[in-house]
């Protein structure tokens, strides 16, 4: 063989230079820190929706508000109803604790469904106290809204009749009084006794245009 034929077959199956070398592969680094708190985030994750998952199982006895209560109102039994929820902490009243709160009042207006708390409780109220009275009306058609609910607020307005006497005019006789009770619709077509409370030093002047059909309620939604 040629001596020079075999040097190229030599020369061509072999590579050379800068094309025979491979690019350099940047090493791999290890973050152990990083990798452990990857771990310990998920293992605190899985905790916790245990957790959750085994508390919401856990369910007590609580005290929700079956009708609706006015601020300063006293609570009774047939106000209140037994619901079963979970366990979360929150400082709802047991239903075995019903009848203690039946000796106390409302602090401020509620609703029916309301989960009662503690928050929502006194043992005092400002509306049923010294210096308020309850006065009893009979609303005809027209002089009170037929929305209205025990524990609303409303304005108690004076109307004069047509025969009323000279410089008789339509003005307010209390601001914000609270709707104590609702009466059952009668068969004269008046809306039943509707009883309120206000403060003492007006309720003669209220019974009196009450008496004559004179007097009207306006609801006020906001005043609770």
């Amino acid at each position: 063989m040629n001596p020079v034929n075999a040097e190229r077959r030599s020369s061509a199956g072999t590579l050379s230079g800068p094309a025979s070398r491979k690019l350099p592969v940047p090493p791999r680094e290890r973050k152990p820190a990083l990798a452990a708190l990857a771990v310990l985030l998920i293992l605190g994750g899985a905790l916790a929706t245990t957790l959750l998952v085994l508390r919401s199982g856990d369910r007590v006895s609580a005290i929700a508000v079956s009708q609706q209560i006015g601020a300063g109102q006293q609570f009774t039994e047939a106000m209140l109803k037994e619901v079963q929820i979970a366990d979360t902490g929150i400082g709802y009243v047991a239903w075995s604790q019903r009848a203690r709160v039946a000796e106390n009042f409302a602090r401020v207006t509620l609703i029916p469904g309301t989960l009662l708390t503690r928050e929502m409780v006194v043992s005092a109220s400002r509306e049923l106290g010294p210096g308020k009275a309850q006065v009893g009306l009979a609303l005809k058609p027209g002089q009170s809204p037929g929305t209205l609910e025990r524990g609303d607020r409303v304005q108690v307005v004076y109307v004069p009749s047509r025969g009323g006497g000279a410089g008789q005019e339509r003005r307010v006789l209390a601001q914000s009084a609270l709707v104590h009770q609702i009466g059952t619709p009668g068969r004269s077509g008046a809306n039943g006794l509707v009883t309120i409370i206000v403060d003492s030093s007006i309720s003669p002047e209220v019974v009196a245009y009450a008496s004559t059909g004179e007097i009207a309620l306006a609801e006020l939604p906001g005043a609770r």
